[in-house]
């Protein structure tokens, strides 16, 4: 990790406690205490097990696509990509480094650095559109719980559904419409050519066209292997539902009982949609608005509800860098390519 990361990391961790001690400000400490004391701590650990085990999923696609070029990769080091993946995603905005992290990673362990572009590409997309295929589902069974009780919340809600669209939107383009994808690009960029420095205009269009060829050429693979694409879509179903789900846990652990699991379920989604919307890594601040916000509706205790956004926040974010941090000092075995699979990737 460079020292930049080291210490954008420090940051978001002092961000953090300053939020979690923002949020405490009125809460009475012997409350917190005997919240604590009374926490169901097995839930919790069920809690922490499925963040974990989601990012057991995220290897396992990882793995799937790799496994006939690189057969003898092992787990362990297939394992420390998503991890890997969630230090840097919580470092930076918009989650923007997670990919060139898993690249990073995947390279350390031999994988060639083209190999692991496209497969994280196609990651990309299958993860894309199970993301919005969730967010519909749930925008019809728990939109109405929230549209009527915080219209702030069901706008943010409703706006981050359309960014998220507009991602698929722009993915099929490429993989459909590849030209006229390409001409709208141009015509995007051309404001680029008014601005005194005269060098942009083509450095921005030859990066843009090289990012929409590498796409296109990766979706014309994906849309061959249907059977391949089915299983990491349902496998990434499962990496979903692991994650949405650890709220319910942690409100268990909370004893707080007579709580639905599919409305829960629904409402952290679409939390989740909300702090996609937040240029700060992590969503910081505005996650924790959301969980306080939505959770509220099942947590009328301020105490529990502080301490349950806390336990979310640590489970959710902290728990995924934490591992990352560890993941990133562990050195890689390296592999080679099986010499077939290398020859008809060449060809």
């Amino acid at each position: 990790m460079s020292r930049k990361n080291k210490i954008v990391l420090g940051i978001m961790i002092a961000i953090g406690v300053c939020i979690f001690g923002y949020s405490l400000r009125d809460v009475p400490m012997h409350s917190l205490l005997l919240n604590l004391k009374d926490l169901k701590w097995y839930w919790l650990l069920v809690a922490f097990g499925l963040m974990f085990f989601s990012l057991v999923c995220e290897a396992w696609i990882v793995r799937f696509l790799l496994k006939k070029r690189y057969p003898d990769l092992r787990w362990r080091d297939i394992l420390r990509v998503p991890m890997v993946e969630q230090l840097f995603n919580g470092i930076t905005p918009f989650s923007s480094g997670g990919q060139p992290a898993q690249i990073l990673a995947l390279a350390q362990t031999g994988v060639d650095g083209g190999q692991a572009t496209s497969i994280l590409l196609m990651k990309f997309i299958v993860y894309q559109a199970m993301i919005v295929v969730n967010f519909i589902i749930c925008m019809l069974f728990g939109f109405h719980l929230i549209a009527s009780k915080m219209h702030v919340m069901a706008v943010l809600i409703a706006f981050g559904f359309l960014i998220h669209f507009s991602v698929i939107v722009g993915l099929l383009m490429v993989m459909y419409w590849n030209k006229f994808t390409r001409k709208l690009v141009d015509i995007c960029l051309k404001p680029l050519k008014w601005l005194p420095n005269k060098e942009l205009y083509p450095k921005w269009k030859n990066k843009l066209d090289a990012k929409i060829d590498t796409f296109y050429q990766e979706s014309l693979r994906l849309k061959k292997d249907k059977k391949a694409i089915l299983k990491i879509a349902l496998i990434t179903l499962l990496q979903l539902i692991l994650y949405y789900i650890i709220p319910y846990f942690i409100i268990l652990a909370l004893g707080v009982h007579h709580v639905n699991l599919i409305e829960v379920t629904t409402l952290h989604v679409l939390i989740v949609m909300v702090i996609s919307l937040f240029p700060v890594p992590g969503g910081a601040g505005g996650a924790e608005f959301s969980f306080d916000v939505i959770f509220s509706l099942y947590i009328h205790s301020s105490s529990k509800l502080v301490l349950a956004m806390i336990l979310w926040r640590i489970v959710t974010y902290y728990f995924g860098m934490f591992l990352g941090m560890v993941a990133l000092v562990q050195k890689p075995h390296k592999v080679k390519a099986r010499e077939r699979e290398a020859a008809v990737e060449e060809s």
